[in-house]
């Protein structure tokens, strides 16, 4: 970064003209990175005037893409790149989710918002990680089905109750789930999601990238009462040094990719 004062004083360990690498969601809605304090301008590359937005430093629906070293992996040879590839974003955000920042322990419950890819990584995750309910909600009724074969053992269809899906948790598990996953984008799925969770132990973890103008409103009694919220991109992992280590499960048939694909 060219200017002394773009480094956000937030960023610990980093110094100013240090080489950093941070490639934030929202740059393909805006411009602003978020640990520069004087909305300095990366994206440089332009077609007609027009700017071209990089998303998440690798933009992978483009042909071919020139990406920063940060954002390759050493992998095992023996993975089969079609089946591994599907690592480098959806499923390992949402079996980090879990494993990495929901932390669900041994016998807990965990609810999973939206049954979509992330969102059977998710429920995956709080499986491998010994959860012993994981409640599947979905609008679709179709996904329930197929979300058994990644560890849901309950769904509910919030179309299909007259209260708010949180209510209906509350009512389930005696009060309110250990953990839950949003993994939609739907702000008022994120709102749902944290206030689900349990008083005095509950954590909730948003995935689901919203629009940018969304608001996140809840009563701060939530947070008084000690339910505990929590953002992530991609599930945590360090996509060099923790991508490996996930393919390893893969091979250690731990981790089954297949099921992901159709």
């Amino acid at each position: 970064w060219p200017c002394s004062s773009c480094v956000h004083w937030g960023m610990q360990g980093v110094r100013p003209l240090q080489v950093v690498w941070e490639q934030p969601v929202w740059s393909a809605q805006d411009q602003h990175r978020p640990g520069c304090d004087d909305w300095c301008r990366q994206l440089t590359v332009s077609i007609d005037g027009k700017p071209i937005y990089h998303f998440v430093g690798t933009s992978t629906f483009s042909e071919y893409t020139v990406i920063h070293v940060g954002c390759l992996a050493k992998i095992n040879p023996e993975a089969p790149l079609d089946k591994v590839c599907v690592l480098s974003c959806g499923i390992s955000t949402g079996l980090g989710a879990s494993i990495n920042v929901a932390k669900p322990p041994k016998g807990s419950t965990e609810a999973v918002f939206g049954l979509g890819a992330v969102g059977l990584a998710a429920a995956e995750g709080a499986r491998i990680a010994g959860a012993s309910r994981i409640i599947g909600i979905d609008l679709n009724t179709s996904r329930f089905e197929e979300a058994k074969k990644f560890g849901c053992t309950e769904f509910v269809n919030p179309k299909d109750h007259d209260k708010p899906i949180q209510e209906v948790l509350a009512e389930m598990t005696n009060g309110g789930v250990d953990r839950s996953v949003e993994c939609t984008g739907n702000i008022n799925a994120m709102i749902q999601a944290f206030e689900s969770v349990h008083d005095g132990w509950g954590v909730a973890v948003l995935v689901g990238v919203p629009h940018m103008d969304a608001e996140f409103k809840t009563k701060p009694m939530n947070f008084l009462n000690e339910r505990t919220l929590k953002g992530t991109f991609f599930g945590n992992f360090k996509p060099r040094t923790d991508i490996p280590n996930v393919v390893e499960l893969y091979l250690k048939k731990e981790l089954v990719l297949e099921k992901f694909i159709n």
